[in-house]
């Protein structure tokens, strides 16, 4: 059995390695326990750079992937943030460490179920998760300072576009779920929207309407 603090230390190494540096991203992800969202069959690979299948279907992304979309959003301590895709739950507790006020949305109730068990759990008092089709985003709340989505549509989807408020971020994977995506960065500003291409990733389909579960 590994030590917690040893394991601790690889886990940061590897965030590092793939280009993790934000201080603020590290301490939230050294204080956040992966393993608190893992069950079953593959809890022991919790701290495992790689992403790992949970329930309804879905994934929990790798580390190193969480950790560098929150990079790319730059959240701040006064910002409000909204995610599409709750899955697991881990995400949004890296979030919560950052924000303000982190929503997010998810299509399956089973999942929404289980990952506030976990926020409970944890403690973490600050997230909203709710059972919606996360394509459409949270109208009652926006504006949004920070918008992550967690699922690849081919486009960024123009209700959560619409909700990002000026000076906002918006992160997500875009690209058709049978080929290479792009992980992108859209910028709201006064004028328009600025893209900004991060590297390539692979992520489920963002799907509209609720899951069956």
């Amino acid at each position: 059995m590994t030590d917690p603090a040893e394991r601790t230390m690889r886990f940061l190494y590897a965030l590092r390695s793939q280009g993790v540096t934000d201080a603020r991203v590290l301490m939230a992800m050294e204080r956040i326990d992966r393993g608190a969202f893992v069950r079953g069959l593959f809890a022991e690979r919790a701290y495992e750079d790689m992403p790992l299948p949970i329930a309804c279907g879905q994934t929990i992304s790798q580390p190193s992937v969480v950790g560098l979309m929150t990079q790319a959003l730059n959240v701040s301590p006064r910002d409000k943030v909204l995610e599409v895709g709750t899955g697991s739950g881990y995400q949004a507790a890296i979030l919560s460490q950052l924000a303000r006020r982190v929503y997010s949305v998810e299509r399956h109730r089973r999942l929404v179920r289980e990952a506030n068990d976990v926020f409970v759990r944890l403690g973490l008092t600050n997230i909203t998760a709710v059972t919606a089709d996360g394509s459409f985003g949270l109208p009652d709340q926006a504006p949004f300072d920070r918008i992550i989505v967690t699922a690849a549509a081919e486009d960024p989807p123009g209700p959560l576009l619409a909700q990002l408020r000026i000076g906002g971020i918006m992160v997500l994977p875009v690209g058709q779920s049978d080929t290479v995506q792009s992980l992108i960065k859209v910028t709201r500003t006064e004028t328009g929207l600025d893209y900004e291409e991060l590297r390539p990733v692979r992520f489920v389909p963002l799907l509209e309407g609720l899951g069956q579960d």
